[in-house]
């Protein structure tokens, strides 16, 4: 059996190929919990508390100098507790033993960076960095407070389509009020250089609560 880090995540083999074990966390998740702010006649400024917790479990990983790679509205698990960033299947940023380690090739399209769909179009495989998942963080934020990908693309696109779009872009004009808005624009900038790092995103938000 090994181990990932403080991130308790077990992994091996058995006699059909190797297994993975991470913990079960209760809780809602980032979208679920946002569903009162996406409702018609709303207003898209949800509690910038439940943001910042969001960004902190992001933050405590990279830190380890760990990417997530599949960073989601549903990975994003919020409980009175505090938020768990769940579903380290595709992580990068340790030695990962040959038999458990694979190509990236990319998550849910809907929160994928420009960088990383445009590696996937050209060569079929990416690699996970923080600041691609700084994006996929700012891309959940905005579809979890408004219902709205961060990029248009119809509803039965494929794969290759919807990379596509991500990459010519721009992204949806961001409608959400306050902070936050202003926030997710600088998170979804389409150069990695120009983010902020999610230490950065931490201190705006707790500025602004």
């Amino acid at each position: 059996m090994q181990h990932l880090n403080r991130n308790h995540v077990s992994y091996g083999d058995w006699e059909h190929g190797t297994w993975n074990v991470q913990p079960w966390h209760r809780g809602n998740s980032l979208y679920d919990l946002w569903q009162p702010h996406r409702a018609k006649g709303a207003w898209p400024e949800p509690d910038l508390g439940e943001a910042l917790s969001c960004a902190e479990a992001v933050a405590a990983l990279h830190a380890t100098g760990w990417a997530h790679g599949d960073i989601q509205p549903a990975h994003l698990i919020i409980s009175h507790e505090g938020t768990a960033l769940i579903d380290l299947a595709l992580a990068q940023g340790g030695a990962i033993p040959a038999a458990y380690d694979f190509s990236y090739r990319g998550c849910l399209v809907h929160y994928e960076s420009p960088e990383i769909s445009r590696s996937v179009l050209e060569t079929g495989t990416a690699t996970p960095t923080l600041a691609a998942d700084v994006y996929a963080v700012s891309a959940s934020l905005f579809i979890s407070a408004t219902g709205l990908r961060h990029v248009a693309y119809p509803d039965d696109a494929g794969r290759k389509d919807q990379r596509q779009a991500i990459v010519d872009g721009p992204h949806r004009p961001v409608n959400v009020h306050g902070v936050l808005g202003k926030l997710i624009e600088a998170m979804l900038s389409p150069d990695p250089a120009d983010r902020p790092n999610s230490a950065e995103v931490c201190k705006e938000l707790s500025n602004g609560r």
